[in-house]
């Protein structure tokens, strides 16, 4: 590689996927663009389906009191480490996909006449509550975290960027500028939050931080 290349990841890593970057040479910069809160919320008129788009909707709805309420439902989940984290929780995942829009069309054609509470975030995006209302689905929603963005300026260049939600990318656009930077995204919705900033987008095969990480190195190399 040239001079050492330096890579921004928009969320703190964890250690042993940093260590990743690090062993293949790239300097790695790390900040939170977004922080996350549990919100407070009653386990009211819960329908026979759940569904989880993250896997922090899932991680605040584990603190509730009344979870084991929950555990003889099915669910339904966007994710495969949302899954991982429902099933270490006992719970019965039913349908896991990578995103919003595969899970709205597989409830809308194969599950309409059940019942779904969706367990969300402030920030969710309309794809699947707009797609199960116009298929007259029958589900409620209930909001078990909330998202702020925490934009920050970056003064050092870097060569690429790490981004893992919608979220981030705006929060990052706040204080920062993208030029001709790489912009390595988990998924499509990330990506789509870049459409009217930068064409130079590389979108991982599956969403997770891993492939993320692969991406770059491979990009790199």
């Amino acid at each position: 590689m040239k001079n050492q290349l330096s890579i921004l990841s928009t969320k703190t890593l964890l250690g042993s996927q940093k260590q990743v970057l690090l062993d293949a040479g790239f300097s790695v910069t790390e900040a939170n663009f977004i922080k996350t809160e549990n919100s407070d919320f009653d386990l009211n008129g819960i329908n026979e389906n759940l569904i989880f788009t993250s896997q922090n909707a899932a991680q605040s709805v584990f603190l509730h009191p009344k979870i084991e309420e929950l555990k003889s439902k099915n669910v339904f989940c966007v994710g495969i480490k949302t899954k991982a984290l429902l099933e270490e929780n006992d719970f019965n995942v039913v349908v896991y996909v990578d995103y919003a829009s595969d899970l709205a069309e597989i409830i809308t054609l194969i599950y309409s006449s059940e019942s779904f509470t969706f367990f969300s975030g402030n920030l969710r995006k309309e794809t699947l509550p707009k797609a199960l209302k116009a298929a007259k689905v029958n589900f409620n929603e209930i909001q078990v975290y909330e998202t702020t963005l925490t934009p920050q300026k970056i003064k050092t260049p870097v060569d690429g960027i790490l981004f893992f939600s919608p979220s981030g990318v705006e929060s990052y656009l706040k204080d920062n500028k993208i030029k001709n930077e790489i912009c390595f995204c988990i998924g499509e919705t990330t990506a789509e939050a870049l459409d009217e900033t930068t064409r130079n987008i590389i979108v991982a095969d599956q969403p997770s931080v891993e492939n993320v990480i692969e991406d770059v190195i491979e990009e790199f190399k």
